[in-house]
């Protein structure tokens, strides 16, 4: 088992054939399929990063699947999540017009902390089969207080940028103190630190601690 500080729970949202399942292939495994078989219910996948020198986090990937016959199924993982990707196909208006339903219903259900979540364009390959701009699409992550990117898991552009930002985000928010791990709660856990201080830091600590003492 590999070890970790942290641990991000993420959800994949979005319409079915958005290329939810594409995109997080490419990024956990680095490979690309021209046909992959529709989610049924929930897949999941694991990565390690490193979001700065010595400090390591577990994500933890939930790919939920976009059709609505399985949205009761979905559902059940969404108050355990940190954040997640919104994505929409660029080449489908309607996935685009569905994120706004998508944001909603995510924001009713998850406690006791509000996800962070990175607005996606996919399949930015397609140029000609552009159904969506970028200037409306940052409108309305705009709106929705979110970041946005446009990605291709077939190029694999901006692929870990994506991955890299939401992940970043979610661990600002810990390092804010606006999440909190909790015992209930799935969403983000935390570890004893893999390494300890250096004998430095330990040493001014100390004696810090000592002159407040005096000081009382």
């Amino acid at each position: 088992m590999e070890s970790w500080h942290y641990q991000f729970r993420v959800i994949l949202l979005g319409d079915s054939t958005v290329g939810k399942s594409s995109l997080l292939k490419r990024y956990t495994e680095g490979v690309f399929l021209d046909i992959i078989n529709q989610t049924v219910g929930v897949d999941f996948y694991v990565q390690f990063v490193e979001v700065e020198p010595g400090r390591r986090v577990k994500l933890q990937f939930w790919d939920t699947a976009g059709q609505e016959r399985f949205r009761s199924v979905t559902r059940s993982y969404y108050r355990n999540s940190a954040g997640g990707l919104l994505m929409f196909d660029l080449t489908n208006r309607k996935s685009f017009e569905s994120i706004l339903e998508w944001h909603r219903e995510v924001n009713e259900r998850v406690q006791p902390f509000s996800p962070i979540f990175v607005l996606v364009g996919h399949k930015s390959d397609l140029v000609a089969e552009r159904q969506v701009q970028q200037e409306e699409a940052e409108k309305l992550a705009s709106s929705l207080g979110l970041k946005y990117l446009e990605t291709s898991a077939k190029t694999n552009s901006n692929v870990e940028a994506a991955f890299e930002l939401l992940t970043g985000e979610i661990y600002q928010a810990v390092q804010n103190g606006q999440m909190v791990p909790q015992e209930d709660w799935d969403g983000v856990k935390s570890r004893i630190p893999l390494a300890a201080a250096p004998k430095e830091t330990i040493r001014r600590t100390a004696e810090e601690v000592q002159e407040e003492n005096e000081i009382r």
